[in-house]
């Protein structure tokens, strides 16, 4: 049986056309957040499991619903993410085989401003999203979170699809939140740097635009890739931030 598990927050634009994407499924879970628009409304009429916990982290909130599921393989996706006819065909086929595998890693393509991105180092990133549920769970972290599976993992060939961001104003209403939560997590691992944060975003754009080919992916590539840099560059100086105060508070 196979259960898939999607997280929401005010998805209403997004939550039919992902769960349309998945209706092959045993059983679809969504767990809310607290939407304030229509995306309960809508996602009940796709399944019966609409659960509303409150927000707890990435992880946290998709650990939450796949302990309620009932299948032994769990499919994770976000709902802005949306699974073709033939990786739903390729899902279907690799939890029917059987076999040794516990987790598989699929392929996700994103799309920004309405261009799909292959290169800049945006794909394939591979997610595992498809794993035994005795098996996997998501990892703690506040942001990018992973599946941690205790076994042995494939790949799938077909592609994920991820509507990542539609406009540029987008990808600036969750810039600051992203940026908050990576700066958050390094200042657990490591001192501010000034030399990295000169660095970082340089050798970023560098590797992103001509070493990982974003050239290929014209004017939309450009822009991702001095998005990325810029990102980074924001994240250092947020980390410079959140030391500092918390240096002064320890006086």
């Amino acid at each position: 049986m196979l259960s898939a598990v999607v997280i929401t927050l005010n998805e209403e634009s997004n939550i039919a056309a992902c769960l349309e994407s998945i209706n092959f499924a045993d059983e679809i879970i969504v767990v809310d957040s607290g939407s304030s628009d229509r995306t309960i409304e809508l996602a009940g009429k796709y399944t019966g499991a609409v659960l509303q916990n409150p927000w707890q982290g990435f992880g946290a909130q998709k650990n939450f619903g796949i302990a309620r599921a009932k299948g032994d393989w769990i499919l994770s996706i976000d709902a802005d993410e949306r699974v073709t006819h033939e990786l739903a065909a390729e899902i279907k086929s690799a939890v029917s085989s059987g076999g040794n595998v516990d987790g598989y890693y699929l392929p996700r393509l994103a799309s920004f401003c309405g261009h799909w991105i292959r290169h800049c180092g945006w794909y394939p990133d591979y997610q595992l999203r498809l794993f035994r549920k005795a098996r996997g769970e998501f990892n703690g972290r506040p942001v990018h979170e992973g599946v941690i599976v205790n076994g042995r993992t494939g790949f799938l060939k077909n592609d994920l699809m991820h509507y990542s961001y539609d406009s540029i104003s987008q990808y600036f209403e969750k810039f600051n939140r992203y940026t908050n939560l990576s700066a958050a997590e390094l200042s657990s691992k490591r001192k501010f740097s000034f030399l990295r944060m000169l660095g970082s975003p340089v050798s970023y754009f560098i590797k992103s635009y001509f070493l990982k080919l974003g050239f290929l992916d014209g004017v939309p590539g450009l822009i991702v890739c001095i998005f990325g840099s810029y990102s980074n560059f924001v994240k250092y100086a947020k980390l410079w931030e959140l030391q500092r105060k918390n240096r002064k508070q320890n006086k």
